[in-house]
């Protein structure tokens, strides 16, 4: 009789925004491999930093229980002074993804303006303050600080309960919308995030509050995932063409999954 083949088991969480950070592997390798970001080689420090191909912008990731885990600056540019975006330990990586995606979309895929509000309205995210909405579960908030003359940065900040902070987002004032309003979309995607390992990363089992369905899925899928993403966003780059005597290298079989 034919063996089974492995299988890993997955955990599908709803809401995605506790479902934990993921694998951070689901943005560096892409950054890297696919779009061309450079990177330190410190084996003493326990962070990763990637700078883009024009050196513009840097992406941090540095472990710290006090202060946000991901920070992305980008240098001024004509017509837009200097921006950062920041993410605490918890948040999603496919909601980072989003936004680092989007960055490093080609020029032709990046649509001049957008309303960060807009996704989370259309699944009936309520208002929140002077210019806020709010998830249905009264879990998430998304608000933006200033006046109406002087717009301020962008606050998404995920709660347990009234004190328990689960993971904050910040945007500055200056980061494009597109960016903020990528993260929103993949905020307001209904789709679960798929999580490996130990379920006691996730911020809460309650199930009324999370809803948690494991699944066996082949172990084949589960690696080969991010090497799909990998080969996805590379093929949005416009490359030279092959020499005729260079072969295709064949996919990579470690890949991690989220």
């Amino acid at each position: 009789m034919p063996l089974n083949p492995e299988t890993v088991e997955v955990d599908l969480i709803t809401p995605r925004h506790l479902a934990g950070g993921g694998d951070p592997a689901w943005i560096t390798v892409p950054l890297h491999r696919a779009c061309g970001w450079s990177h330190g080689n410190d084996p003493l420090m326990p962070r990763v930093l990637l700078s883009s191909p024009d050196q513009k912008a840097l992406l941090r990731l540095e472990p710290d229980p006090d202060s946000q885990w991901w920070t992305l600056h980008h240098a001024p540019e004509p017509g837009r002074p200097a921006w950062y975006a920041s993410f605490g330990a918890r948040t999603p990586v496919e909601l980072i993804a989003a936004v680092t995606d989007t960055l490093t979309a080609p020029a032709s895929a990046v649509s001049a303006s957008s309303d960060p509000y807009e996704p989370l309205r259309q699944i009936g995210w309520s208002p929140y303050g002077d210019d806020g909405l709010v998830s249905p579960d009264k879990a998430a908030y998304v608000e933006r600080l200033g006046t109406p003359g002087d717009p301020g940065a962008w606050f998404v900040t995920v709660t347990l309960g009234l004190h328990q902070k689960v993971w904050q987002a910040r945007f500055g004032e200056h980061t494009p919308a597109r960016l903020v309003t990528a993260f929103t979309a993949a905020l307001a995607d209904p789709a679960p995030a798929a999580r490996t390992g130990s379920v006691h990363s996730l911020p809460t089992h309650d199930p009324d509050v999370v809803a948690r369905r494991t699944a066996d899925v082949l172990a084949v899928l589960v690696a080969g995932a991010l090497e799909e993403r990998v080969h996805t966003l590379a093929a949005r780059r416009t490359l030279p063409p092959a020499k005729p005597t260079a072969e295709t290298p064949a996919p990579a079989k470690n890949g991690r999954s989220r």
